[in-house]
């Protein structure tokens, strides 16, 4: 879709937000969130994305890249930093990907590493919605949690049937604006099954980057009052990460929102509390962001760099120049 298009969904989402809120109830719930506690969120967010830096390195030099740790950071860090200026995650995964295959001299094994990191982290929110999913069941009401059931195990056995024919489906009988997109992803998914040991590492490490994050955001619904059980954060918090994944949006914003707060209703969680904790989460992610283009300035420090300057680097990446 169009960068205007996107602009007007998300305003037009957060403008509805912020006039059906209870602003009330929202600064009343706001002053009972300890400062120290979003502070330490936002560390735990760092942590996270540092074990994404190894992830992504590994995968990056499974192509036989040999990406440095430092020079990895430096690109993930400055990719994390675009999330911000640009109007989706895959804006910052360009540029991650032009500044590491001007270093490594190797753009395909990048490239591919690039894939491989993103069908790992829909893999893993996969495998949490369905532990969550069945965990969380019983917090439903009435007859919420023979649906909750039912619909995890038809997913789940759609899935089953369907995976091997998607694999199998020959790339021409896709939509062609598909194509690209969904012949890279086939592609990734064979070379994981040809390298069973890095897909494990890669998995594993995807799995514990979410948890953190759904833990972090259990943290920040608590301290508000969002009282529910930790499993149905397990279920909640990777639908809306998946919803907001998709491209109808700048970024994900105000559909992340209103996903969460959607999803959390039919477990007794006011719609206020639902979406005061997705925007809490927001300013993690901002302040995750800046952390990031702090990072990548003082990486950028080290004598003799190979790394151009990321603008340069990310006009180059689109398809425009």
């Amino acid at each position: 879709m169009k960068v205007w298009i996107k602009v007007a969904v998300s305003t037009t989402l957060l403008a509805l937000i912020f006039i059906l809120l209870p602003w009330a109830r929202v600064w009343q719930s706001l002053r009972q969130l300890p400062p120290l506690v979003w502070v330490c969120v936002w560390l735990g967010f760092g942590l996270g994305h540092a074990l994404g830096v190894l992830k992504w390195r590994l995968f990056v030099n499974a192509g036989r890249a040999s990406l440095g740790i430092v020079d990895a950071a430096q690109c993930y860090a400055a990719g994390l930093f675009a999330n911000l200026c640009l109007p989706s995650i895959v804006g910052g995964d360009l540029l991650r990907m032009a500044m590491a295959g001007k270093i490594s001299k190797r753009p395909e094994a990048v490239l591919w590493g690039g894939v491989l990191d993103r069908v790992t982290d829909v893999t893993g929110l996969a495998i949490l919605v369905a532990v969550g999913g069945l965990l969380a069941r019983h917090s439903l009401p009435g007859w919420g949690a023979q649906l909750l059931t039912v619909g995890i195990v038809l997913s789940l056995f759609v899935a089953a049937i369907l995976l091997p024919f998607v694999l199998r489906r020959p790339i021409v009988w896709w939509p062609r604006k598909l194509r690209r997109k969904v012949g890279r992803s086939l592609v990734a998914i064979r070379r994981l099954g040809r390298q069973p040991r890095i897909a494990l590492a890669g998995l594993t490490l995807s799995i514990a980057i979410q948890t953190t994050f759904v833990l972090l955001n259990a943290w920040l619904g608590h301290h508000i009052g969002v009282r529910v059980p930790l499993a149905v954060w397990f279920l909640v918090w990777p639908l809306a990460k998946v919803a907001s994944l998709m491209p109808i949006s700048l970024g994900g914003l105000a559909i992340r929102e209103a996903s969460l707060a959607a999803l959390l209703k039919p477990f007794g969680v006011p719609l206020a509390l639902g979406v005061l904790t997705s925007l809490l989460w927001q300013t993690v992610l901002i302040a995750g962001g800046l952390m990031g283009g702090l990072a990548y300035l003082v990486l950028n420090r080290r004598p003799k760099s190979h790394v151009d300057h990321p603008l340069k680097l990310a006009r180059a990446a689109t398809p425009h120049g």
